[in-house]
């Protein structure tokens, strides 16, 4: 079993940044992906973006490209969401999330929340306008 654990929610301006953490614990994590998901208030679930475990490819949303990056620590079992230029629209509770198994093509087309294993408890971004 995978816990995941986040970190670095908070208030921020629109424009600003904030940094997001996820620690994955219980053992050493060997799955295929890692991600972000994002849910605002009466909104589904939505794919942010994600990372190949082992080679480290990425996949953003439109939404975020060019303003958001995932990147990850193997040694740490950490993955991480610097977020810049933050939106209002950017509001919502984030989740990470971890896949055990390729459920797709390719990691580049997982991007509905049945698809990953392991989910985080959120924490909440809020940009102010």
């Amino acid at each position: 079993q995978v816990q995941l654990v986040e970190s670095g929610g908070g208030l921020v301006q629109a424009g600003g940044s904030l940094r997001l953490s996820c620690a994955a614990s219980g053992r050493t994590f060997s799955g295929v992906a890692m991600g972000w998901f994002r849910q605002a208030p009466g909104k589904e679930r939505e794919f942010v973006t994600s990372i190949s475990w082992n080679l480290g490819f990425t996949y953003s949303s439109v939404s975020v490209k060019g303003r958001f990056t995932i990147s990850r620590d193997k040694a740490k079992n950490t993955v991480y969401l610097q977020m810049n230029r933050l939106k209002p629209e950017d509001t919502a509770v984030y989740y990470c999330a971890a896949a055990a198994v390729l459920r797709a093509q390719s990691v580049a087309t997982m991007v509905a929340p049945d698809q990953f294993d392991y989910w985080g408890q959120g924490t909440q971004v809020t940009v102010s306008s």
